[in-house]
């Protein structure tokens, strides 16, 4: 067989056109890389989160939350200054600085309860950042109609990383330790920047193909605005206001889980070691579910049903969840519910997600997107961290918790319909003005 046969069915089983065929393994790569590095990394904050006490995980959240506020108006200014091309160079590059760091203190200190702290709080910061600006990439580079076809395979490479990640964790653990297993996530960090090359490359030769206006917006000029302008263009647009009320009620079903989960496995599992497997098992079976989901499922249903249907389908689906936790709180239904909603997250909403902001301008994919998916997500975390925590307080048990979380996700399955219906609307529009420039 051929290579160009072979590039070409290749490029059919991933609902990708020939020209699109290496970009869109690119971003398949890319994301793998991140979440390998990530996922080596996630049971290791998990256990830190433990060491410093699951009564404190709330401020845990707090501390990220306002390193955050810090963090995303510096991020903001650098964009305004560094061209597009290079600037996730900037970012990628001071977190593969970062990662080194914390090596170094582990490989000294690694039973200090605020080494702990810190690194749980920092890597909260990192994941979201190095995954939000790879977001924003692959918004600018794929338009609204690629992102229906493509985006569903490129983040299957994250559930690849996600599957990779946690194996190499348990099986290098013993003998790179902690201050290996960053390190590797740091070079796999360097290795999905040099991927970013290629998508950019990419794009800068109009591979995209995409409409007049944003083609006007050279990835050589920096984003427009100053460090404060995502913070307005939420503010100022009703369509940006409502992915941030998503984000704020995702993030409120997610913590409420979270913190049952982490207090369960406190309660059941004692021993670090068994924490860092319980953890490693379940990160194991949601990212084979979310694998199989975007690989056969997620792409059809977007093309098909639209983007509504990717946003709203998961959110009724925990919803009932929690009803089932609220009459039976046990480790078994609280760990199922935990998996049905991080698939549904990775498998869908994520995708699903990342395809509302195909249609828009360079400004609200970066600096709004990024606010969004920093700042705005980390408020969601801390405001039901404490909400929990004040649940927790009114009654014992989790059936409060999981009637409220049950509310919060038929509000969130809402929210999800109207804008994916919105970003259809979007995408379509967007296809008339490019068969009328063709």
């Amino acid at each position: 067989m051929s290579s160009s046969t072979m590039a070409q069915r290749v490029a059919v089983a991933i609902n990708a056109q020939r020209n699109e065929l290496w970009p869109a393994l690119a971003g398949f790569a890319l994301f793998f890389c991140l979440f390998s590095g990530y996922f080596m990394l996630r049971p290791i904050r998990e256990a830190m989160g433990i060491v410093s006490g699951v009564e404190n995980l709330q401020w845990l959240f707090t501390a990220t939350f306002v390193v955050m506020l810090i963090a995303v108006p510096l991020f903001a200014w650098l964009s305004s200054r560094v061209p597009r091309l290079h600037f996730i160079d900037w970012v990628y590059g001071f977190f593969t600085l970062n990662l080194g760091l914390f090596a170094l203190l582990f490989f000294g200190a690694d039973e200090s309860v605020w080494l702990a702290r810190s690194f749980y709080v920092w890597i909260s910061v990192y994941n979201l950042f190095v995954v939000s600006v790879a977001w924003s990439l692959m918004a600018d580079v794929f338009d609204s109609e690629q992102a229906k076809r493509l985006f569903a395979f490129i983040a299957a490479g994250a559930s690849v990383g996600g599957l990779v990640g946690p194996a190499l964790s348990a099986l290098l653990v013993s003998t790179l330790g902690q201050s290996g297993l960053i390190l590797l996530a740091a070079v796999l960090l360097a290795v999905a920047l040099s991927l970013k090359q290629v998508l950019m490359r990419w794009r800068e030769q109009g591979g995209a193909g995409r409409a007049g206006a944003v083609l006007a917006e050279s990835p050589r000029r920096p984003v427009p605005g100053n460090p404060f302008s995502g913070l307005m263009r939420v503010l100022s647009s009703p369509y940006l206001f409502g992915i941030a009320g998503f984000v704020i009620l995702l993030a409120t079903a997610s913590t409420f889980l979270y913190f049952e989960q982490a207090r369960l496995v406190a309660e059941l599992f004692p021993d670090r070691a068994a924490q860092v497997r319980v953890f490693g098992v379940i990160d194991f079976v949601v990212q084979a579910g979310a694998l199989i989901s975007q690989l056969f499922i997620t792409g059809r249903i977007a093309r098909r049903l639209g983007v509504r249907v990717l946003l709203a389908c998961v959110p009724l689906l925990v919803c009932v969840g929690f009803i089932g936790l609220a009459l039976m709180p046990t480790f078994a239904m609280l760990a199922a519910l935990m998996i049905v909603r991080r698939i549904g997250e990775y498998a869908f909403v994520r995708p699903g997600r990342e395809m509302l902001f195909a249609p828009l301008d360079a400004e609200s994919k970066y600096k709004a997107k990024n606010f969004i998916d920093t700042v705005v997500y980390r408020a969601g975390d801390a405001m039901s961290g404490w909400l929990k925590s004040l649940l927790d307080m009114l009654a014992q048990g989790a059936w409060l918790v999981a009637l409220v979380g049950a509310a919060s996700a038929a509000l969130w399955g809402l929210l999800g319909w109207y804008l994916g219906g919105q970003a259809d609307q979007r995408g379509a529009e967007q296809q008339v003005a490019r068969a009328s420039q063709a």
